[in-house]
């Protein structure tokens, strides 16, 4: 009689996740606590749609003009007759900001190049008017 070969019994290898879990899980907190959460905040304007918007990052001076056609600076309305004279101030503490226009889509354009017209009589060096990028 021959001798047969026993045969071996396989194990499988297992690898221990419950330490990979928690890395993933640490790193899940640490980046959800390091995200920047803050939402920009302003007057509740509706901007045009544009294929090549890009985010801006530097300081900027916000002018929003509204459905009605009034301007705000920042959380203010300001008149338009003393629109240039708030610009100039804020423009001549620092020459390099943006000034950025964010006109409701449904106000005539005409209202929104008036105030940029204003906006570089006031010396503003950089001038953007604000879209949303389209889907």
């Amino acid at each position: 009689m021959l001798p047969r070969k026993r045969k071996r019994a396989h194990y499988a290898i297992q690898m221990p996740l419950a330490s990979l879990i928690d890395i993933v899980f640490l790193l899940l907190i640490y980046f959800l606590l390091t995200t920047n959460f803050i939402t920009e905040q302003g007057i509740d304007v509706n901007l045009p749609d544009a294929d090549a918007s890009t985010p801006q990052t530097r300081q900027e001076i916000t002018v929003y003009i509204d459905k009605a056609g009034l301007v705000y600076m920042g959380d203010q309305a300001v008149d338009f007759n003393n629109l240039f004279d708030r610009l100039k101030a804020r423009i001549q503490a620092n020459p390099k900001q943006l000034v950025v226009v964010k006109a409701d889509k449904s106000i005539a354009l005409e209202r929104a190049v008036q105030v940029m017209d204003i906006a570089q009589a006031a010396g503003a060096q950089s001038l953007f008017l604000a879209t949303e990028k389209r889907n």
